[in-house]
């Protein structure tokens, strides 16, 4: 069942002045049209228990699937616990080296990126050289309400060292097959963050494509950039939500500046939002056009993000530096950064001991390597310096 979101959508469609018929009709239609596609439903298998081919055949003729259901209200509970904990703990403001309560803030001391900020319902990256330029475009920024604070979270990268329960939604056994599927058994981890698009208050995100390195490799494809896991912890919907151009994820690198020219309008013709409920998982290709809007709605929407490469897309290959240092990965590179999915397995097998856990083809004769403790959480400092950018 879609919540009802009429009153964000008056409130969204507000803010735009004399487009406001336009971009109200633009959620509308936009609503209407991912509700129509069918590339939404449980997690399902074949009678030999693979991945079903359904899924994948629609993943890959659009470039993003909502796979609903996948994280239980127990589990979304456990994540809504760490949450809590986790902002209680933010700084008490941009730049602040303590939370609220004076005790030291999240991620202060990291040399890794952490928590980013954006002012109040703006478009921090678009039209930035930021992420190597790739958001190309700068959107529409609403006036935030007067009483609005000056900065507001917007992503929190690493999240697999603050949060024991992400680090288990890292290892669910059904995500992990899905990868596997796609990027083969031997797949390697890309980077782990939470999007916060607050209600009111929540930055934009210009269209975009993510990748940066292989546009032009001789072997490009669909899937040689990876793909990213976005769960959702409130949901997902017109106003807060990501909106992708279905199919895109095939044609290389756009033209996005143009795209907007062509349309007359950032309400680019083709695009659809995501349309998601609490525990839904969607699965988009990180070359899909994808973006987001301000959230001037009345939901918030909280996603979990973690992603994965083909080993053969990062071997030896440079990082991009997007994500993390650019650096060589090598194969003890990619090892070392691997580990979070061999603790990620073991911490999930702990808490829902009635799942198969997955078994990492990598670390097949390694498992007992990886034991998952309380204590392991603050071992993680910094793993994101490792992150796999292409």
């Amino acid at each position: 069942m879609v919540q009802d979101i009429s009153r964000s959508i008056d409130a969204c469609a507000s803010h735009y002045g004399a487009d406001a018929a336009a971009m109200k009709a633009y959620l509308i239609n936009g609503q209407a049209k991912a509700l129509a596609l069918p590339n939404r439903g449980p997690m399902k298998f074949d009678e030999e228990g693979n991945i079903h081919p359904d899924i994948l055949n629609v993943y890959s003729e659009f470039g993003f699937y909502i796979i609903e259901d996948v994280l239980s209200e127990e589990e979304l509970n456990d994540i809504k616990a760490d949450l809590a904990k986790m902002r209680e703990n933010f700084p008490v403001h941009m730049g602040a080296k303590v939370d609220k309560f004076g005790r030291p803030a999240l991620g202060v001391g990291n040399k890794a990126p952490n928590l980013q900020w954006a002012r109040p319902l703006s478009d921090p990256l678009g039209g930035s050289d930021m992420f190597n330029g790739r958001h190309q475009v700068k959107l529409f920024e609403p006036k935030a309400a007067d009483d609005a604070p000056p900065a507001v979270p917007l992503y929190l990268s690493g999240s697999l060292q603050f949060s024991e329960a992400c680090l288990r939604v890292y290892g669910h056994p059904d995500l992990l097959k899905l990868t596997e599927v796609i990027n083969g058994p031997d797949f390697v981890p890309f980077t782990e963050g939470l999007f916060i698009k607050d209600a009111g208050v929540g930055a934009a995100v210009s269209w975009h494509q993510d990748g940066d390195t292989h546009w032009d490799h001789p072997d490009f494809d669909q899937d040689i950039h990876g793909f990213n896991f976005m769960g959702q912890v409130y949901g997902s919907t017109a106003v807060n939500g990501v909106w992708v151009i279905p199919g895109s994820h095939k044609i290389g690198r756009a033209d996005i500046t143009k795209l907007v020219e062509e349309a007359g309008t950032e309400r680019l013709p083709d695009a659809i939002p995501i349309i998601c409920n609490p525990g839904d998982v969607v699965i988009n290709s990180r070359q899909i056009i994808h973006g987001s809007f301000a959230n001037t709605g009345f939901e918030p929407r909280l996603s979990i993000n973690f992603g994965f490469h083909k080993r053969s897309s990062v071997l030896n290959v440079r990082g991009a530096g997007m994500h993390a240092e650019a650096a060589i990965m090598d194969e003890n590179f990619i090892d070392t950064r691997s580990r979070l999915i061999g603790l990620a397995i073991d911490a999930r097998r702990q808490r829902f001991p009635h799942e198969i856990p997955y078994h990492y083809a990598p670390f097949s004769e390694r498992q007992d390597e990886f034991k998952w403790t309380p204590e392991t959480l603050s071992s993680l400092k910094d793993y994101n310096l490792m992150d796999l950018s292409i």
